[in-house]
């Protein structure tokens, strides 16, 4: 049963390390998603800029439209206002002038108003697109940095799988069984050390009955508060 143990310990050293390997593996893949997340934001930032001066541009766009109608009927008008021969017609002309040359005005100002807008988001836009073209550059570096860790991590736990399967291989199923039950329920650690008559793995006294059975290395011995398995060192009193 002693060398069992032993067995189980290394063992559970490569658990432990393969548990932490994963864990770096994950934090690696975190990361990864994390700048994926920030080349994404930055470019809905920038398609939601680009949508914001289309509408603007379609806009002005249909102001010009209304202005040159509005050129339209002040020639018209004016050409009319030429042939009139009676004052009501003539005041009844000049009042749609008068008003179709205000309504001009307020469109030429409108105009004014969403072609500085325009410019102004132009100006965002470009601003945007160069931070983002330098944020992309930077993230493919720091992307294949995180794929080079992934890589080394990938061959270390090849390793450590390689090397957990052998030492499986040596311990018999039903230790196996019980170790994997304890490794679940106490956080990766199924196996731990007696020592000066304590549990390391709980840190309360063992009977002393027990710790003096665990030199004798016959048998399976539990901690009694924790449950885990113990092992002693034949140096260790």
């Amino acid at each position: 049963m002693r060398k069992n143990l032993f067995m189980l310990e290394e063992l559970q050293e490569l658990d432990l390390k393969i548990d932490g390997r994963q864990g770096e593996r994950q934090a690696l893949l975190d990361q990864m998603a994390e700048l994926d997340r920030q080349v994404e934001e930055a470019r809905i930032a920038v398609d939601a800029k680009r949508s914001e001066l289309a509408l603007l541009e379609e806009e002005k766009q249909g102001l010009e439209a209304n202005l040159i109608t509005e050129d339209d009927n002040i020639a018209r008008s004016e050409v009319r206002q030429k042939e009139i021969k009676t004052q009501k017609e003539y005041q009844a002309v000049v009042k749609e002038i008068t008003a179709a040359r205000k309504l001009k005005g307020e469109l030429e100002e409108q105009i004014l108003q969403k072609s500085a807008q325009s410019e102004e988001l132009a100006a965002d836009i470009a601003a945007r697109e160069t931070d983002l073209n330098s944020l992309e550059e930077n993230m493919a570096t720091r992307k294949a940095e995180v794929q080079d860790g992934l890589e080394r991590i990938d061959r270390e736990l090849a390793a450590d799988a390689a090397a957990k399967e052998t030492t499986t291989k040596a311990i018999p199923a039903s230790l196996i069984k019980r170790y994997q039950a304890l490794r679940e329920r106490r956080q990766g650690i199924a196996i731990v050390e007696a020592r000066a008559g304590s549990c390391s793995g709980c840190n309360m006294n063992l009977p002393p009955q027990l710790y003096n059975s665990l030199f004798r290395g016959d048998d399976l011995v539990l901690c009694p508060h924790c449950q885990r398995m113990l092992l002693v060192r034949q140096d260790v009193q």
